[in-house]
C-alpha cells in the first residue's frame, strides 16, 4: 500500500467520525479486580495509565510505522527525547559510539559531553565516508549514530554500506531521518536498526508541535517503552498526538509542495551572482547528488547558501530585509523560515574555526514552506539586493 493510502487509512471511530476521537485523559477506570489484573498482563494493548499508553497516541504510532516499514514507533514529548532514548537503549557503560561531526547540536552535546560524565560512554566524531567509521572502530564500540542528510552542511552518510560495517561488527545503527522523512527515505530498508525524527518538523508540519519518535522492531520498540520511554517519562501527550494525526493525513501532499517550491528557489538561488554556494541534496550539481539519488525518492525543503561576501554587516542587512521568511530557528513548517548559523556559532566559537566546521559567517538557512514560490524568490531578490549597497 502506498504513503499516502497508508496515512488516510484509520480503522473505524466510534460513530462513524472522519477524524479520530482524543482521548484527553492521564487515567483509564476498569470495572473490576479481574479486568484491571488482566490488563496489566496485557500492558501492550490495553490502556491503564497514559505515559504507558493512550489509544490516540497508540493511533499516531501505528501510522508512523506504516509509513517507515516498521513493526512498531514510540513517541516522545520532542526529537530530543527520542534521540537520547534510541542512543541509551544502544550502549551501555563504557560502551563507544562514532557519529559524524556536524551532527545536529543537541545530539553532539549529549554524546560528547552528558554521556561521558554520566556513564564512561565516549564518542568519536568523523567525516562520514565508510572509511572513516572503519578508522574510528574500537571493540567498544556500539553503536553508529547517522544523520544524512546532516545539520547545517547537508553531508550524506552511506546508511547501506555502514550499516553493513557496524553489524558485520555487532554493532547497532540510529538514524535521524528528520530532513527525508519516510516518505522520500526508508531507512531501515537500508539497514538501520533504528530510525529517529524530529516529528515537530515535517511529521507535524504546522508549527504547533513539539514532538518526537523512534521507529524499529517490536522487540526494540517493546523494549524502549518499558525502559526509556517510560521511566524518563518523555511521553507524547495525547492533544499533539491528535494533532499529529490531522497533520500525517496531509503530509505527502505538503511534501510534493515543499519539494516543487524548494526546486523553483534553488533553482533562483544557482543564478544569482550574489550566491557563493548551494547545500542542497536536490540540486543536480550537489557533490552526493548520486548518492542522494540512490537512497531519497524526493527533496524537502531545508537549504542553506553562501552570501558572496564575509562582512558580517552586510550578512546582517541581507537577513534583516527579508519580509516573508521568518527569522526563526526550527523548520519543516507550513511558513518558511530563515536563520544564520553564525549567530549561534559565533557565541561559541571563533570566526577562524568557522571554516573547520564548515559554517561560513555568510552561510544562511532556509526552510521554503509553502507560500507561492514566486513570492519567497521575490523576498529573496529584494534582500539580496541590499549587498549591493
Amino acid at each position: 500500500m502506498r504513503d499516502d493510502t497508508l496515512l488516510n487509512l484509520d480503522p473505524r471511530h466510534p460513530y462513524g467520525a472522519a477524524a479520530p476521537p482524543l482521548h484527553q485523559t492521564s487515567t483509564f477506570g476498569f470495572e473490576s479486580w479481574e479486568a484491571i489484573d488482566a490488563a496489566f498482563d496485557d500492558r501492550a494493548g490495553t490502556p491503564i495509565y497514559s505515559r504507558q499508553l493512550n489509544p490516540t497516541v497508540q493511533l499516531a504510532e501505528s501510522k508512523l510505522a506504516a509509513l517507515a516499514r516498521a513493526e512498531s514507533a514510540r513517541l516522545f514529548g520532542s526529537g530530543m527525547a527520542a534521540i537520547s532514548a534510541a542512543i541509551l537503549h544502544c550502549v551501555g557503560t563504557g560502551d563507544h559510539i562514532i557519529t559524524i561531526k556536524n551532527v545536529y547540536g543537541p545530539a553532539a552535546n549529549f554524546m560528547a559531553s552528558y554521556l561521558p560524565q554520566k556513564t564512561g560512554v565516549t564518542t568519536s566524531f568523523v567525516a562520514g565516508d565508510v572509511g572513516d567509521f572503519d578508522g574510528a572502530w574500537t571493540d567498544r564500540t556500539k553503536l553508529v549514530y547517522l544523520e544524512s542528510p546532516s545539520s547545517a552542511v547537508f553531508g550524506l552518510q552511506d546508511i547501506e554500506a555502514i550499516s553493513r560495517l557496524a553489524h558485520a561488527r555487532g554493532a547497532r545503527v540510529v538514524v535521524d531521518n528528520t530532513w527525508a522523512t519516510p516518505v522520500f527515505q526508508k531507512t531501515l530498508a537500508m539497514g538501520a536498526d533504528l530510525e529517529v525524527h524530529s516529528a515537530s518538523k515535517y511529521l507535524c508540519g504546522h508549527s504547533d508541535v513539539v514532538a518526537g519518535v523512534v521507529l524499529g522492531s517490536k522487540k526494540d520498540m517493546d523494549a524502549i517503552a518499558v525502559n526509556e520511554g517510560e521511566l524518563l517519562g518523555a511521553k507524547m501527550a495525547p492533544f499533539e498526538a491528535w494533532l499529529l494525526l490531522r497533520s500525517l493525513r496531509t503530509l505527502t501532499a505538503r511534501l510534493d509542495r515543499h519539494q516543487a517550491n524548494t526546486a523553483r528557489v534553488v533553482d533562483f538561488l544557482d543564478r544569482h551572482p550574489g550566491i557563493s554556494l548551494i547545500r542542497y541534496p536536490g540540486l543536480a550539481s550537489y557533490p552526493q547528488a548520486d548518492l542522494a539519488r540512490r537512497q531519497m525518492t524526493g527533496f524537502t525543503g531545508l537549504l542553506a547558501f553562501r552570501l558572496a561576501t564575509a562582512d558580517l554587516a552586510s550578512v546582517k542587512r541581507f537577513f534583516d530585509a527579508l519580509k516573508i521568511f521568518n527569522r526563526a530557528v526550527s523548520w519543516g513548517g507550513h511558513d518558511s523560515l530563515v536563520y544564520a548559523p553564525a549567530i549561534s556559532y559565533a557565541k561559541e566559537h571563533p570566526p577562524e574555526r568557522f571554516a573547520e566546521m564548515g559554517i561560513s559567517v555568510g552561510d544562511i538557512r532556509i526552510s521554503v514552506g509553502l507560500e507561492d514560490p514566486e513570492d519567497l524568490i521575490d523576498d529573496l531578490d529584494q534582500a539580496l539586493s541590499t549587498l549591493d549597497h
